[in-house]
């Protein structure tokens, strides 16, 4: 069974003016070019209305294969919550946008042995593990300063998007 590290678990929260529709292509864009996953996948989209508002739940889940032996996991809870549609004035001109509260959870989980070849055996565990503990731990500690830099860097984009479309 390979072995599953939770790396990064935080979240961003924002309440007021953002187009839904431009801050979700933006995440989804942004993670596939900055991270470059072997696949992203929306696992599940969840839409309530409740009079004009909207409260929406969006899970994403990704990997990206490192090497051999390491895998980054990414989970990305998207939660909209009273989402209505609003015009403002931009300009001159009236633009219609989205006015409500985002909040995104983001966990980066590393797999360490992925494809299970130090797994047939118990001597093969042992061994696993006293590579793991006085071979490569630097390689760990490198792929754990990866991964926890891409799941920071995507939260403070996805926040610095919010922030500015909530200023225009």
């Amino acid at each position: 069974m390979a072995e599953r590290d939770t790396i990064f678990n935080n979240e961003v929260k924002y309440r007021g003016i953002f187009d839904f529709g431009e801050f979700y292509k933006f995440c989804y864009d942004w993670l596939m070019e900055e991270t470059q996953f072997d696949w992203l996948a929306e696992e599940k989209y969840d839409e309530k209305i409740e009079g004009n508002k909207k409260n929406i739940k969006i899970k994403w889940v990704g990997q990206k294969k490192i090497t051999d032996f390491f895998m980054f996991k990414f989970e990305v809870k998207f939660k909209m919550i009273k989402l209505e549609k609003i015009e403002v004035n931009q300009g001159g001109i009236k633009v219609s946008t989205n006015k409500g509260q985002a909040e995104i959870k983001m966990k980066g989980i590393l797999v360490k042995d992925y494809q299970g070849k130090f797994e047939k055996n118990a001597w093969q565990v042992f061994l696993r593990t006293a590579y793991e503990k006085w071979i490569i731990p630097s390689r760990i500690d490198q792929m754990e300063g990866k991964l926890f830099g891409d799941c920071d860097e995507f939260l403070s984009q996805a926040k610095a998007f919010l922030d500015l479309e909530g200023k225009r």
